[in-house]
């Protein structure tokens, strides 16, 4: 049990002790009491020494836990509330308490697709109507990024009830460089999300790597309950660690890449570093900056460096470096076979660009 669980029983039970009035309440008494609440719930003997209580209590007076508990001492030894009818539990909620329950239940209704959410709806309407209860209605100013339009969504539910139950998915897909569909067997692990798109992670057969599969690419979703699920220990965190995106290139090693980044977005780059691995490695006389990362290079890391447009260059590794010149200049070749065509382009003055 952590130490915060521990101190958080034992202020219930100093509370529910002095709420008592009659009886008197000596430290040792409030000590004992903590003790017996304490291997109730850990299921062993909690040693609690005469400090511990007495910061319990200058804590519950304190206004770090918004307790402003009015604990006294009377005849020198006794301790009891100065308010006969006060509890830690009767604490009415702040103003910042109402705004940050309010936003977290707007956050939370966010994903209401989900059956893990639609488990606790009971309790954010309650804890809504509390609220709304207590304080005029305000617009939520917390947005998460979502494309309600995206194909695929109705599937998110129903693949995560399948990974905690562990289940083997017959997957009828569809991706975009195929011509015709495909139905195989999946042992989902977890879902992913990036770029507001939903990722399906996991294996075809125990003998196959690691694949993603893009949610809006599935066609149909059924169930072989006769094949064996493939109990893999799957982290996460660890496959994800080098890369950037949902994309992992099997069999490579991370590759040490050195951006050069102009002064107008240096800023950006640094506050909001590309990559975990992201180091600063020398910051130019114009503020512009030179970074590296350790990355195993994938379409996803790609697309992020070219999004910066003529504000950054690849250094090294050569290779790379040239793949994006090579990127680049067939994009310029396009906008300049496009103005060599017969195309109408609009000019400074057209509606268009108001």
């Amino acid at each position: 049990m952590s130490q915060n669980k521990n101190a958080l029983i034992r202020y219930k039970t100093i509370d529910k002790c002095l709420q008592n009035k009659y009886r008197q309440w000596t430290l040792e008494d409030l000590i004992e009491c903590c003790s017996q609440a304490l291997e109730e719930y850990e299921g062993r003997q909690i040693p609690i020494s005469k400090r511990t209580i007495q910061m319990d209590i200058q804590m519950m007076r304190s206004e770090k836990l918004g307790y402003n508990a009015p604990i006294v001492v009377y005849d020198k030894k006794y301790y009891k509330y100065d308010d006969e009818d006060f509890s830690i539990t009767d604490i009415p909620l702040t103003e910042t308490d109402m705004n940050v329950l309010t936003e977290t239940v707007s956050m939370l209704k966010q994903f209401k697709d989900f059956s893990l959410f639609s488990d606790v709806s009971d309790i954010l309407q309650r804890l809504e109507d509390k609220i709304y209860s207590e304080k005029s209605h305000t617009k939520p100013v917390i947005y998460l990024d979502k494309n309600e339009n995206l194909k695929g969504l109705h599937y998110l539910d129903e693949i995560y009830q399948a990974i905690i139950k562990k289940m083997v998915l017959i997957i009828t897909y569809k991706s975009f460089k195929s011509r015709e569909e495909t139905k195989f067997h999946f042992h989902p692990f977890i879902l992913k999300e990036f770029n507001n798109r939903w990722f399906l992670v996991g294996k075809k057969k125990a003998s196959q790597p690691i694949t993603n599969l893009a949610l809006d690419r599935i066609v149909s979703i059924d169930y072989d309950f006769n094949l064996p699920y493939i109990e893999e220990n799957f982290d996460a965190d660890i496959y994800y660690k080098d890369v950037i995106g949902v994309t992992v290139n099997s069999g490579l090693q991370p590759r040490r890449i050195e951006l050069w980044i102009d002064a107008a977005n240096a800023p950006y780059v640094l506050t909001k570093p590309l990559h975990s691995s992201q180091r600063l490695i020398k910051e130019n006389e114009d503020k512009s900056i030179i970074v590296h990362v350790f990355l195993l290079p994938n379409y996803e890391m790609e697309r992020l460096l070219l999004g910066f447009g003529d504000s950054i260059e690849i250094l090294r590794p050569e290779y790379l470096r040239n793949r994006m010149r090579k990127i680049l200049q067939s994009a310029i070749s396009r906008y300049e076979a496009g103005l060599n065509s017969n195309s109408e382009i609009p000019n400074s003055n057209s509606e268009t660009f108001k």
